[in-house]
């Protein structure tokens, strides 16, 4: 016989209310974790959006001061009535300002950009240069207001992660926390300066953490969301271009065109990453050759790009007027291509001579250009069967953009996020595809990480080569008065056949080693001055270097997964 109607209800208010009971309790005794956590999140995001924020108004300020110009969205075509010598002047001085500032509060005069930060959430527990980053700000906001020719993305992802490193330092966080926190101060500022939260989230899980941890999400997505929050409370809603019309994909005819402008554009990417290079590298010859202070490198780099300024304007600062007018078809193609190639040299001058700024807004203008020109000659070519040049420079700006960061899945929803326009997916897809395939396999998978192998810094091999350089070989041997201690007499006998390491090495010099001498132990020796005799500090076991490594690998393939 079923139960009466309020005994039913009153079993169901019973049931819910244990319900309720039980989940007060874990909310008690295991939430506040888990809700400060998130509310951390929150606070650095609002951090970093304000930090990203602060930077364009302080680039915008600047330009606007120095070039003359209201609006600086149209810098290059409202400078063009300024005094020549103002062209030449300003990144000159810009340069001057830079290097002194470089040289003084930067080891190696380098700018931190998108490339140590990934470093520091392998190989620093969620630390970056604290002293260097604000110096490298500085320096790429005066770099980008005096007339460089770079991005303001990679200084403001570095800034954020300075944020995330004192809040690290304050709470004392480690591990997964500290790389979590980091995560998401980079995907504010991302969000921030792109107004792009989707995209803004994956960039910090595609290439700075470079996993995408189910733990991580929540808490980089409240960020994310955070920045974009204080991005659209100073610029409102707005795309940061605006496409005249949709592009329109004439069914599935024109798939194979985007195919060939993923590896032409993979190709213009390359020719990119590889041109500040071949600049880095001549530039640090000629001023060794000539003993030149190097804080004057900016400054000489500073003035060829005034000089270029004369005749292309366009190349001063991120370039989004042109790559505006690239997307909305303003163009010929002989002009796109000429545009393209004196921004990729611009561009190599700027970060090869070591001013300031990022990689990320020049290749956004590189690819609008280069796909306008493919564009334009496609549909010359084949009328019938082709849609809008439009679509080719949309595609091209994400194709060259995400090759150039390695970052295919979050630099597609940036292209998307930046234009809005969201139909025509599938062509920009294939040539993010083709292109980031092709770069990948020329460079080490993409300008960041290459720049780290120039380094010697082996993140592009994954966990399994660069988890070696962690450990140093004092912190895993065995000392001399270890219970399974080697006898002395053995030490001396492998010491006098010239083998030995030195306790500052890595297990990335050890393993080699063990490989090569087929030895199960090397001695760890400090080796003295000219007539001192060498001290013995212990002995570095493979079993040993193995436990480590493997430990080491387990935790990060659960950090991966979890």
């Amino acid at each position: 016989m079923a139960a009466p109607k309020a005994v039913r209800d009153w079993h169901l208010v019973d049931g819910m209310l244990a319900r309720g009971r039980r989940g007060w309790t874990v909310l008690r005794q295991h939430g506040p974790g888990q809700f400060q956590f998130w509310l951390l999140a929150l606070v650095i995001g609002i951090a970093s959006g304000f930090a990203a924020l602060g930077f364009r108004i302080g680039i915008d300020a600047l330009q606007a001061a120095l070039y003359r110009v209201e609006d600086v969205t149209r810098l290059a075509s409202s400078a063009v009535d300024l005094p020549w010598y103002l062209f030449i002047l300003w990144p000159t001085l810009g340069g001057l300002v830079v290097g002194l500032i470089l040289f003084r509060l930067s080891a190696g005069g380098r700018v931190r950009s998108v490339a140590e930060v990934i470093e520091g959430a392998a190989l620093r527990d969620g630390r970056v240069e604290v002293r260097a980053g604000l110096a490298s700000a500085a320096a790429s906001l005066i770099t980008l207001g005096s007339g460089g020719s770079s991005g303001r993305e990679g200084p403001v992802v570095h800034l954020a992660a300075v944020i995330a490193t004192k809040v690290n330092d304050l709470i004392d966080a480690r591990g997964i926390t500290a790389r979590d926190l980091l995560g998401c101060a980079v995907a504010a500022a991302v969000s921030a300066s792109f107004n792009a939260p989707i995209a803004g989230a994956l960039f910090a899980l595609e290439v700075v953490l470079r996993h995408f941890a189910v733990h991580a999400f929540a808490p980089i997505v409240i960020a994310s969301a955070a920045g974009t929050v204080i991005n659209r409370l100073q610029f409102g809603g707005v795309t940061e271009f605006t496409l005249e019309r949709q592009g329109v994909l004439s069914f599935y005819v024109e798939l194979p065109a985007f195919l060939i402008l993923g590896l032409v554009c993979g190709a213009v990417a390359v020719i990119l990453m590889r041109a500040i290079f071949w600049v880095d590298d001549t530039a640090e010859r000629w001023r060794a050759r000539w003993n030149i202070p190097p804080w004057l490198r900016p400054a000489a780099a500073g003035a060829i790009l005034g000089v270029i300024a004369l005749g292309f304007p366009q190349i001063i600062g991120v370039g989004y007027e042109t790559t505006s007018l690239a997307l909305t078809g303003k163009m010929l193609a002989h002009e796109a291509v000429v545009l393209a190639a004196v921004k990729v040299a611009a561009v190599a001058i700027t970060m090869g001579g070591r001013m300031g700024g990022g990689v990320f807004s020049p290749s956004l203008m590189v690819g609008s250009l280069a796909g306008l020109a493919f564009g334009l000659i496609a549909t010359s070519v084949f009328p019938d069967v082709s849609g809008s040049e439009t679509l080719y420079a949309l595609a091209g700006m994400g194709a060259v953009a995400a090759a150039v960061l390695g970052a295919p899945i979050s630099t597609t929803l940036i292209v998307f996020e930046l234009t809005g326009d969201w139909q025509t997916g599938l062509a920009v897809m294939v040539a993010v595809s083709t292109s980031t395939a092709l770069a990948s396999r020329l460079v080490d998978r993409s300008f960041f990480l290459t720049q780290l192998e120039r380094r010697k810094v082996h993140l592009s091999k994954g966990p399994q080569a660069y988890l070696l350089c962690m450990f140093r070989v004092a912190n895993v041997m065995r000392p001399p008065d270890h219970a399974r201690a080697v006898p002395t007499d053995d030490v001396w006998e492998a010491l006098e056949a010239g083998i030995f390491i030195d306790p500052n090495a890595t297990l990335e010099t050890a393993m080699p080693m063990f490989q090569d001498t087929a030895r199960m132990w090397l001695p760890v020796v400090r080796i003295g001055d000219s007539g001192e005799a060498p001290k013995i500090l212990g002995t570095l076991h493979h079993v040993d270097a193995l436990q480590r490594y493997n430990k080491a690998l387990a935790a990060t393939a659960a950090e991966e997964h979890s």
